[in-house]
């Protein structure tokens, strides 16, 4: 029997030095043995892009006393994809965090997040992983009610270990009176998206990307329900996209040729 720590391996989108990798890194701190792998610019809405185009710089860096971290030029997709190959050389870690990120990642937006899509890469690579946002796109948000949950979350798929290609979609509600955990589905609800039309100098257009959300789903079992009512969401998501129960309905076509 073996008592040493779990590795965890860190990643977000919003960079490096944004304040919610702070506050996850120092939580998983108090749970095993932290490697921190991170963009070293913000890479909100990049799915699960990756970098074939250009070099990828992965560069050590002294933030933090006592955390070992490493600051990547690619996406969130890419700081997994190094910290597997180059960082523990193939041997994975025990559990792979993404986040917290500022801002939901609940209903559709999951497809859009680089921090989800972080998690999802952990788990195409079999490591348990989870993401974590909060509701809150500032860059002075109160992470504060949310280290419980979190590291209690950890704790759980460290101690359990999740089902084979599903990964977990935590989001927490601003403010400190949180209610508990919620397991959920994930609910029918997207960014509504316009695109604010305006003129630069030289009088060419540009656009702005805004939008409502919109919420196409009143069941009490979503996550979108769980945050209205001031519940931690816990979704659990797979990276296999096969609509299965479509499969029958196609193999009733008729295909002439």
């Amino acid at each position: 029997m073996t008592n040493a720590k779990p590795n965890i391996l860190v990643v977000n989108d919003d960079g490096i030095t944004a304040p919610g990798i702070k506050v996850l890194m120092h939580a998983m701190k108090e749970l095993g043995r932290v490697v921190v792998v991170a963009p070293d610019s913000p890479q909100s809405g990049m799915g699960h892009a990756i970098t074939i185009g250009k070099p990828l710089r992965l560069d050590k860096v002294d933030i933090y006393e006592g955390i070992e971290m490493y600051s990547c030029s690619g996406t969130p997709v890419d700081c997994v994809k190094l910290a597997v190959t180059k960082i523990f050389k193939g041997k994975k870690p025990d559990l792979c965090v993404s986040g917290i990120n500022h801002g939901l990642n609940n209903g559709i937006n999951v497809l859009y997040s680089g921090t989800m899509s972080a998690a999802v890469e952990g788990a195409i690579e079999s490591i348990p992983s989870i993401g974590f946002s909060l509701d809150d796109y500032t860059m002075q948000a109160d992470f504060s009610h949310c280290i419980k949950y979190v590291k209690e979350i950890a704790q759980q798929v460290l101690a359990n270990g999740l089902p084979p290609a599903t990964l977990l979609n935590v989001n927490f509600p601003a403010g400190a009176h949180l209610k508990g955990v919620k397991i959920c589905r994930q609910a029918n609800a997207k960014w509504a998206e316009d695109f604010d039309e305006r003129m630069d100098p030289y009088k060419r257009p540009y656009y702005w990307l805004s939008g409502v959300f919109q919420l196409n789903d009143h069941g009490e079992d979503t996550d979108s329900w769980a945050l209205d009512n001031n519940y931690v969401s816990v979704v659990p998501i797979q990276f296999d996209m096969t609509a299965h129960y479509a499969i029958p309905v196609l193999n009733s076509w008729k295909f002439n040729v």
